[in-house]
């Protein structure tokens, strides 16, 4: 089951080495010291296996993870918990037709990106702050030179692409060639599509793969299509939109009668279950 992936702050920190707790149930050892993130991330998947034990749905012996990582018995049973709680209408066509005139560009047929970029892979187990303080001190030093020999797999973005990147591509300076959207994976795709920015992006961005340093060196627009082509898919990000609001709010509320410890889930801007 994977709702969010994770979402790594600009201030990322090392928690305290301390034991964060769940109605009692730890969510680390002592001896792990892990992001504010990846901590949110196990106390909200924790809220919800209980939930789905408190409700019939897992039985009351599965095994708390001890390493982020739940049962396929947990995991389905929060599926199957999330999908009688969270009971949404289809948004209407009058609310497609408002988001759809709001964002063009996200629906526009054919849009290409030429990118290159620096991949710092998430592996298990990682210091996950060590892996974004490279991300930024690369993606710093690459922004400073931004321009001067955009293209040349000799400049300072080939040359962090050749010696940093965890993608093969880093062989040929991070170059992925001109992609669609389809040729990406979702969260990736959300960043480069539907936007005008040309260079070196202001920010890391985030995949199920790591954390990416990119450069845009060209686009192609594609072309506008009518409401009713994409009426589908404008209905199913807003539908995602309202499912991740309705999320958010159940685990605030599984947090408000929870005994949570060692974990702040206010600072959480979107629920990070996996």
């Amino acid at each position: 089951m994977q709702i969010e992936s994770i979402d790594f702050s600009a201030a990322v920190r090392a928690a305290p080495a301390r034991v964060a707790r769940i109605n009692g149930v730890a969510l680390n050892t002592a001896s792990q010291i892990l992001a504010p993130e990846e901590l949110r991330q196990r106390a909200c998947t924790e809220l919800l296996r209980q939930a789905a034990i408190r409700d019939g749905l897992l039985d009351a012996n599965d095994t708390a993870p001890s390493d982020g990582v739940i049962s396929e018995a947990a995991s389905e049973a929060i599926d199957a918990w999330l999908a009688s709680e969270l009971q949404l209408p289809d948004p209407s066509l009058e609310a497609c037709q408002r988001h759809f005139a709001a964002h063009p560009a996200r629906y526009r047929s054919g849009e290409r990106v030429r990118v290159r970029h620096v991949l710092f892979a998430v592996t298990p187990g990682m210091d996950v702050v060590a892996l974004r303080n490279r991300a930024e001190a690369c993606l710093l030093d690459v922004r400073c030179h931004d321009g001067k020999v955009r293209g040349n797999v000799d400049d300072g973005f080939g040359r962090a692409a050749r010696e940093l990147s965890n993608c093969p591509s880093g062989e040929q300076g991070g170059e992925l060639g001109w992609l669609a959207a389809t040729d990406c994976a979702p969260e990736f795709a959300r960043e480069l599509f539907g936007h005008v920015e040309v260079g070196v992006l202001p920010r890391l961005v985030h995949s199920r793969f790591g954390l990416h340093v990119v450069e845009v060196l060209g686009r192609e627009g594609g072309v506008a299509q009518p409401f009713e082509a994409v009426r589908g898919a404008v209905a199913m990000a807003l539908h995602q939109q309202t499912y991740v609001t309705a999320l958010r709010q159940c685990l605030q509320l599984l947090a408000g009668q929870a005994v949570v410890e060692g974990v702040d889930l206010d600072a959480a801007d979107t629920p990070l279950v996996q």
